[in-house]
């Protein structure tokens, strides 16, 4: 069966509605096609010529049901790369099977940088995840007979520890950096503060409205947040207080103000991405004298590890960062080695 030029456009057409960082690792891996034994046929089914674009317009519209808005077209992309390897392994879509998908799993795993090093697990486990999504999506709706992607294993992710987590005197000299009355400067703080005290994903943050901020109160409502799933979290003394002033001082002033529900404003009045926000902390860190790279997620590692070292429940934790597991929120932590010295001096027969 001749392959469709919708075949063509999908696995070629690697534009996204938003921006994704997706390493051409199409173009990297290798030109063999896999030997055909020891198949499991994905089967019969498939659409037909003129109904491929269709069938990909209904898997996006099943992701965005299901999917927070930044999942779908991460998604989207690593599915188009997948059907890229397909088409130039001369592979039909219905005509996939288990051993196929295997080999482009090794390639992907052989795959590496322009400067040799590999990819890193997260992004294998990345494209797998939506190469199963996306041939369970083919199989429940009677595409497939059977499901090619099910007997795929995820490659093993490795648990790293947090490159840096800035120490309480670190993080109190970046807060306290923007000292100045400046709109920017009244912004920055309540941001920083913001960060500190709740441990926000990045784009939780951007996403918060004037409406989700109690200062009297001292609550903070995350809406849709990761999982599609709100929660309330308190507000430090000090970030409701940043809050309060850049509310009252900095805001109103700020372009766009009057039109945009959004709390913290881009120069423009436009909202505040992530790249942006990112900036924002390298400079007031580089500021403060910090000479390693600290980025918005810093502080969400360093708000985990500063509650756990004060005492505070990893059950807590849990919920303030809104981890649905608490083996998610464990990665987020760690025990410095300060600690560990201390309980072996105290606690060995022969620590002291």
């Amino acid at each position: 069966m001749p392959r469709s030029p919708e075949y063509r456009h999908l696995a070629r057409n690697r534009q996204t509605p938003v921006a994704v960082c997706i390493p051409r690792q199409v173009k990297e891996i290798g030109a063999k096609r896999p030997p055909r034994h020891g198949n499991q046929r994905g089967g019969v089914s498939a659409p037909a010529d003129g109904k491929l674009t269709k069938l990909f317009e209904a898997y996006e519209e099943a992701l965005w049901v299901r999917h927070a808005a930044r999942t779908v077209p991460a998604y989207l992309a690593d599915v188009r790369a997948l059907l890229g390897w397909l088409e130039e392994h001369g592979i039909e879509l219905q005509s996939v099977r288990t051993q196929d998908l295997l080999a482009y799993q090794a390639d992907l795993l052989a795959a590496r940088k322009t400067d040799g090093t590999p990819y890193s697990a997260s992004l294998h486990t990345n494209r797998v995840t939506a190469m199963k999504s996306f041939f369970r999506f083919l199989y429940r709706r009677g595409f497939l007979l059977q499901d090619p992607a099910a007997a795929v294993e995820y490659p093993r992710v490795e648990h790293r520890l947090p490159a840096h987590v800035l120490t309480r005197q670190e993080a109190r000299r970046i807060l306290e950096a923007p000292d100045g009355d400046t709109k920017q400067s009244l912004r920055d703080r309540a941001i920083l503060e913001t960060f500190y005290a709740t441990g926000l994903r990045v784009s939780e943050l951007s996403k918060l409205t004037v409406q989700d901020v109690d200062t009297e109160e001292g609550l903070l409502r995350i809406v849709q947040g990761k999982g599609g799933k709100d929660r309330n979290v308190p507000l430090t003394a000090a970030a409701a207080e940043a809050l309060e002033t850049y509310l009252r001082k900095a805001r109103p002033r700020m372009r766009g103000a009057r039109h945009s529900p959004l709390l913290f404003l881009a120069p423009r009045g436009g909202r505040l991405h992530t790249s942006t926000l990112n900036d924002v902390v390298r400079l007031w860190a580089k500021k403060a004298g910090i000479k390693r790279r600290v980025t918005c997620h810093t502080f969400r590692h360093s708000v985990a590890t500063h509650l756990l070292k004060g005492g505070a429940d990893i059950r807590h934790i849990q919920t303030l960062l809104g981890h649905s597991s608490l083996q998610t929120t464990e990665r987020y932590t760690r025990v410095e080695i300060s600690d560990l010295k201390e309980v072996i001096r105290r606690a060995h027969p022969r620590g002291r």
